[in-house]
């Protein structure tokens, strides 16, 4: 179970922290991820996480995101800075554990994210 928080509204610069929640084993080698979709466009991998730690990024939040995860709090965040309008969107929490999504992730596919087996519910974000 994937459980977002901190969604919000904030104004153009601003920044939010998003968390995800989840339970239902450890971390172990699960990769994780956030993707977003907002209102008439289609969703869109943002960042992904694998087992080892590293990390991926699509290129329009680069250098304005990051993605973390805490094992001892079963948590994945996505520290989002400089925020601008076109971020506004819902954003999801993902993970998978699967062999072929891992391998997506490990060549670096933020995309993946779209396809992962588990997902939450969504938090918004909204930025004027």
């Amino acid at each position: 179970q994937l459980v977002e928080s901190g969604g919000g509204s904030v104004q153009t610069g601003g920044s939010l922290t998003l968390s995800c929640a989840y339970s239902g084993g450890a971390y172990g080698n699960r990769c994780m991820g956030w993707f977003r979709q907002a209102p008439g466009k289609e969703r869109e991998g943002v960042a992904t996480i694998d087992a080892s730690g590293s990390t991926g990024y699509v290129e329009s939040v680069k250098g304005r995101f990051t993605i973390s995860h805490d094992n001892a709090r079963n948590t994945v965040s996505l520290q989002m800075y400089n925020l601008k309008p076109e971020d506004s969107a819902m954003y999801y929490c993902a993970a998978d554990s699967g062999r072929n999504n891992t391998v997506r992730v490990l060549r670096g596919e933020i995309g993946a994210v779209l396809d992962f087996a588990y997902k939450g519910q969504g938090t918004q974000v909204t930025v004027s």
